[in-house]
């Protein structure tokens, strides 16, 4: 309007000057918190925007490992550096609005910060998790850190776990065994220790992570390297400007896989060491019960069990951490966290019921474990 006013008026004084050096001024001060405004929006689609499995290279985000100049790649140089300044700056953003400065920070995470590795809502859910006292003792130490900023329950489905472990599992060996559950009592036993045991390293392992750790070495090995840069579950979400390759994916498979079957085989010798001691103990009580009892074949058992955890549990635990939860349950309903940690208590309830049936199955199978009989009773577990 003031526009078609200059047109027609023979001597517009400079009246409408002031007007449209205003309307520049307004529009300026508009846009300057958008910054702000496209933070709050990442940090409630993180994870359905970065829902595909993206087929970049090596990455330091999200749970992977980091290159050799500490930022991830993907498919282009360009792209990366772009995404690693944004990070950079949402993070800045969100440290400034609470009033911290990086001083204030963990120095792994300054480092990230400054790699441009982490967006504003990693930053954002430090800042929340710090309000606790338990959380700020705990994010002492690396492994817990990397796993909260990754999920903010992750503690509360270590508890769900561990507590629901031992009646889920009891109840499926009575499901499996009905009669001679009193009587293969010994084996139930074992089987409960190495899963209560194994219970807390089956939530820690595949759980999604952050990526905190720093490069490796330049003369790091190939194979080192590799895994170095693979995610900690193979179906978790990349951060904003990181992707992960399927060979990475399938190396965290890998990996886990061998960490797996050494807790497995480890709690498994100590439960049937356990389980042996309670034999001989019976024994030299109950004279009668020398012939009836044999000891549980503890190398067997702990092979078997070591086997199991890395193929059985080790599916089941990344699917469920990386695919159900954080893909599916953590989008949609991340502002209920209630609901959220209920749902998440049903099914891991459930998954946890569903591996004891199935080791239970698998031992039998492959000849660690014997039905008692009625005649000749034989405990092999």
């Amino acid at each position: 309007m003031s526009a078609a006013t200059s047109l027609f008026t023979p001597f517009p004084p400079f009246s409408p000057l002031p007007k449209t050096t205003s309307k520049f001024s307004t529009t300026f001060h508009l846009r300057l918190p958008s910054p702000i405004t496209t933070i709050r929006h990442r940090k409630h689609s993180l994870f359905p925007t970065f829902s595909t499995l993206p087929g970049g290279g090596n990455n330091s985000g999200g749970g992977g490992g980091n290159n050799d100049n500490g930022k991830g790649k993907g498919g282009s140089g360009g792209g990366d550096e772009n995404a690693g300044d944004e990070n950079m700056k949402e993070a800045m953003i969100v440290l400034a609005e609470a009033g911290r400065s990086m001083e204030t920070l963990p120095k792994d995470l300054v480092a990230a910060i400054q790699a441009g590795k982490v967006p504003g809502s990693v930053i954002d859910r430090f800042l929340g998790l710090e309000k606790s006292d338990l959380m700020r003792w705990l994010m002492q130490f690396d492994g817990f850190k990397e796993r909260l900023l990754a999920d903010d329950l992750f503690f509360a489905k270590v508890f769900i776990e561990c507590g629901v472990g031992i009646f889920t599992k009891t109840a499926a060996e009575y499901e499996r065994r009905r009669e001679n559950f009193f009587k293969e009592l010994e084996i139930v036993f074992a089987d409960v220790v190495m899963a209560i045991i194994a219970d807390f390293m089956l939530v820690y392992l595949p759980a999604p992570t952050v990526s905190l750790r720093p490069s490796l070495a330049a003369s790091a090995g190939v194979i080192s390297k590799f895994f170095h840069s693979c995610p900690d579950n193979a179906f978790q979400v990349a951060l904003h400007g990181t992707s992960y390759s399927l060979l990475q994916r399938l190396g965290a498979v890998m990996r886990n896989g061998a960490k797996l079957f050494a807790v497995g085989t480890t709690s498994s010798l100590v439960g049937t060491a356990a389980t042996n001691a309670l034999i001989n103990a019976k024994k030299a009580v109950d004279k009668s019960s020398v012939d009836e009892i044999e000891n549980v074949p503890i190398f067997s058992t702990s092979v078997a069990y070591g086997v199991y955890m890395a193929i059985s549990s080790n599916l089941r635990y990344q699917v469920l951490a990386g695919v159900i939860e954080q893909r599916m349950l953590e989008p949609l309903l991340h502002q209920h966290k209630f609901l959220l940690s209920t749902i998440c208590f049903a099914i891991r309830t459930g998954n946890t019921y569903l591996g004891s049936l199935l080791w239970v199955d698998y031992a039998r199978l492959v000849g660690i474990q014997k039905p008692q009989e009625e005649e000749n009773p034989v405990l092999v577990s």
